[in-house]
């Protein structure tokens, strides 16, 4: 979705299960461990929670050796710490 519509939709793959329901994915990879820290915006967050009956966080790790990957279904904050790094300055 990111490449055809633009990377502000909160995933970036659409996709459907088995029975035709909606599946959200947005996917975080780094190439360290399993525990790197990771980005995530403002944006993907708020969709995981409008979402999370639909939304899985694919956390591809270890990309550059042997990639591995784990799912982190719904709501994001119930998975994860979130500690903000970036601030948006307004006028």
């Amino acid at each position: 979705m990111s490449k055809t519509i633009g990377d502000h939709l909160g995933y970036d793959i659409h996709s459907y299960e088995a029975t035709g329901r909606d599946r959200f994915v947005e996917v975080k990879t780094t190439r360290y461990g399993k525990r790197t820290p990771f980005y995530i915006s403002a944006g993907e967050i708020r969709f995981s929670k409008a979402n999370s009956d639909a939304y899985q966080l694919y956390r591809v790790f270890e990309f550059r050796e042997r990639p591995k990957l784990f799912t982190l279904p719904g709501d994001v904050e119930g998975h994860v710490t979130l500690r903000a790094t970036n601030y948006r300055a307004h006028f």
